[in-house]
């Protein structure tokens, strides 16, 4: 899909892969509609509109894409599932609110958001979703259960909705990356982000490769894992 003109919403805008995400699809040409519950105070562009939206609150959804259409048009070209948490701990310490948490946001709010838009990329006969998943969905992690639990959900979600829409002409990816120099450690006990990992550009590159993908194939899966994590 030629990017340019297109209109693509992307959740969790606020920083990390959501912002480099937004800025790459902007430098391809395309509208991004931003939802997330901070605004980025460093992206500033003509193209680039920011809606106020938790994904775990549906109403919140169903608003912001009101609002989104309202002020970009009606039609939705890709949608970027970004918005999520990760809470490590033990099973038989972890909280219960915090595991509903990681599961609001990264499980029912990618579904939310998934809902929301289908109607209007089938009406066009065009579009493709985008799934953040993680490495985390793919094999398990020693005190990180509950988030394995979520990006599990989020692979096998991903995996059976695309054969419900395929024939409407919508594409969904799911991506899995491993360690990326994000915010995301920052509650992790015993890892720190640093320059080793990846960068948030490095999964917006894959995004954007995904998407402009031409009409007759789409990319399923897509794993990916820093190089050297550790440095030379």
């Amino acid at each position: 899909m030629d990017l340019n003109g297109k209109v693509a919403i992307v959740t969790g805008v606020s920083k990390g892969i959501g912002l480099a995400t937004a800025r790459l699809l902007l430098e391809r040409g395309a509208t991004v509609a931003g939802w997330g519950r901070s605004k980025p105070a460093e992206l500033q562009h003509e193209r680039f509109f920011f809606f106020d939206c938790d994904v775990r609150d549906e109403v919140q959804v169903q608003e912001a894409l009101t609002n989104t259409q309202r002020e970009v048009g009606q039609e939705i070209h890709a949608l970027v599932n970004n918005a999520g948490l990760g809470i490590s701990g033990p099973v038989d310490g972890f909280s219960s609110a915090d595991w509903h948490r990681m599961f609001d946001t990264n499980v029912h709010g990618l579904f939310y958001c998934t809902r929301a838009v289908l109607p209007q990329m089938k009406r066009q006969q065009l579009g493709h979703i985008v799934n953040i998943s993680s490495i985390a969905g793919t094999t398990g992690i020693e005190n990180m259960a509950g988030y394995c639990a979520t990006k599990y959900a989020v692979r096998g979600f991903s995996h059976s909705i695309f054969k419900e829409v395929r024939q409407d002409g919508i594409k969904v990816t799911c991506l899995y990356p491993g360690s990326t120099q994000t915010n995301f450690f920052d509650d992790i006990p015993g890892t720190t982000a640093n320059e080793h990992m990846m960068q948030p550009e490095d999964i917006a590159g894959a995004i954007v490769y995904a998407l402009e993908t031409p009409f007759n194939f789409h990319i399923v899966d897509v794993e990916m894992r820093p190089l050297q994590p550790k440095g030379k």
